[in-house]
């Protein structure tokens, strides 16, 4: 599992599969607008997407997340 956060654009991406390419997610659920859920063609988890991160994700986690 990877996660990345981009602060200029105020959102987190986590990784549920290494090396994930363009093109590979084949669908993608969203929880409330700022909860995306993204599936690969057979239809596994392959990542989440939060956007509005620091709207969403407490501090604590955004300053971990940010540091690394």
């Amino acid at each position: 599992m990877e996660v990345e956060f981009d602060k200029e654009a105020d959102a987190a991406y986590i990784y549920f599969k290494s090396g994930l390419g363009k093109g590979e997610v084949k669908r993608t659920v969203s929880l409330d607008g700022n909860i995306n859920l993204d599936f690969d063609s057979d239809d596994k988890l392959v990542g989440i997407e939060i956007l509005n991160a620091s709207k969403v994700v407490p501090k604590k986690g955004l300053v971990e997340l940010a540091s690394q």
